[in-house]
């Protein structure tokens, strides 16, 4: 691999981006550890140095520093993703763009709005509140939308809305040289050259540094109802999403939990759920839309052993915080252990055959494994806890990791569905894209010849 050459580039780096930025430059211990950690799994590998960023124009003369000295820059929004991306396997520049938090434009009219990269999608929705309209990726973390499109996030309202793949009209890049580019735009289709939009989104910040978006809006559906239902085992769970699917109920999210995390939410949440495999069920629309499909779920759901519905809003609320407390939950069984957070996606047929599989590739280990997914789309999550001091857990843990993504490609999945690779499933690309991964390295190697922009992630040069 070419690594990037900033051993005698950095001290200068640093005095120079002092000169722009002043304070908002720190090689303190504290900053640096913070930088070089996040949510991951992986051991810390810190920044040499941390920027505040606060406008396109800063982030651009920062990495035109970057460029001119060969120093690497490594993006850095909430830190909250979990496969190492924000980490700094070379030292280098990691780039704060938390501070970059202004909503810039909303258009009713259009349905859309144009964001700095480090608003969070917290802060978008409570500014859209009085609106109508809301952005509907719905993500168990807290991130920066800067962040969520680098990593291609998705979460509980993929199977209605889809992805930050979908839902990304444009964006505003600054280049590894410090070019500052426009992509897309406002319109809702256009057959103009290449789609660099996409080309970004999920780049983890390779290729460049997403600074501002422009994001598809949705109104606010006339009604919202939620249920949650209980089954004897993860197949008959399984099943009825894929009749669900199939029947074309007005689904906003269909998550699944297994028996072992539904006893991590009893514990960590002070509930008293039944600790069976569950459903967390939401439909959105007309009411009559919404009450006629509830009834139709029912039905397919007869075998549940219990199907509650939330009658209120605020019972409905509760129901979903405890959904969106799962991976907290999860770590409480062993507390101290962050886990390996796996995130396979296959087709949604394959879905019950592909938890059945890994089920019975648990069962012969001795990791603890809570299930969680957003498994209307297809996708899952293991926690595998496990300590990292011992070697036979460690190897345990990896056989799991591993047989969960051989399964899932066999099955016409991926790696990854919306966690991202980073540094945690780099040694997976190979087996899911083959000849393909060396023209993503063309493209690399073509906009970031001296790979300073995020080196060491997604694959090695």
């Amino acid at each position: 691999m070419d690594i990037p050459c900033r051993a005698d580039g950095i001290a200068t780096a640093v005095n120079d981006l002092r000169c722009l930025f002043g304070e908002r430059v720190t090689t303190s211990d504290a900053m640096r550890e913070h930088h070089g950690a996040g949510e991951s799994h992986l051991p810390a590998q810190w920044p040499d140095a941390v920027v505040m960023a606060r406008s396109t124009e800063e982030v651009a003369e920062a990495v035109r520093i970057a460029h001119r000295l060969c120093v690497p820059i490594i993006p850095y929004g909430a830190g909250s993703s979990l496969e190492g991306q924000i980490h700094a396997p070379f030292g280098g520049i990691s780039l704060d763009l938390s501070q970059m938090d202004s909503i810039m434009a909303v258009n009713p009219e259009d349905m859309d709005c144009t964001v700095a990269c480090g608003v969070t999608r917290q802060a978008l929705n409570e500014h859209l509140r009085d609106t109508g309209l809301f952005f509907p990726v719905d993500l168990g973390a807290h991130a920066s939308l800067g962040g969520m499109a680098s990593t291609r996030a998705s979460g509980t309202t993929t199977v209605r809305y889809g992805s930050m793949r979908d839902l990304v009209l444009g964006l505003t890049v600054v280049m590894p040289d410090g070019q500052i580019i426009k992509t897309g735009g406002r319109a809702r289709k256009s057959a103009a050259g290449y789609d660099l939009t996409r080309l970004m989104i999920g780049s983890e910040g390779t290729l460049g540094v997403i600074t501002e978006l422009t994001l598809r809006l949705f109104g606010i559906p006339e009604t919202a109802q939620s249920a949650m239902c209980s089954f004897a085992s993860i197949e008959e769970a399984t099943e009825t999403v894929v009749e669900a699917l199939q029947c074309g109920l007005c689904l906003n999210r269909i998550e699944l939990a297994d028996a072992v995390q539904m006893n991590a939410i009893n514990r960590y949440s002070g509930t008293d759920l039944p600790e069976q495999p569950t459903l967390w069920i939401e439909l959105t629309g007309s009411s009559v839309q919404v009450a006629h499909d509830m009834a139709l779920l029912r039905d397919l759901a007869e075998g549940s052993l219990r199907f509650d519905v939330a009658e209120t809003a605020e019972a409905a609320s509760k129901l979903w915080r405890i959904r969106h407390t799962a991976l907290y939950a999860a770590r409480a069984l062993r507390p101290g252990i962050k886990g390996i957070s796996t995130d396979v996606c296959v087709p949604v047929s394959k879905l019950p055959a592909c938890i059945s599989a890994i089920l019975e590739v648990i069962a012969t280990t001795s990791i603890v494994a809570p299930l969680i997914g957003h498994v209307g789309d297809g996708n899952f999550h293991l926690v595998l806890l496990h300590d990292p001091a011992r070697p036979d857990e460690v190897e345990e843990a990896r056989h799991i990791n591993s047989n969960l993504i051989r399964i899932a490609i066999e099955m016409g999945g991926t790696c990854t569905g919306e966690h991202g690779v980073g540094l945690g499933k780099k040694p997976y690309l190979e087996a899911e894209h083959g000849p393909a991964l060396d023209v993503m390295r063309g493209i690399k190697r073509a906009l970031d010849p001296a790979n300073i922009m995020n080196p060491g992630k997604i694959f090695d040069l």
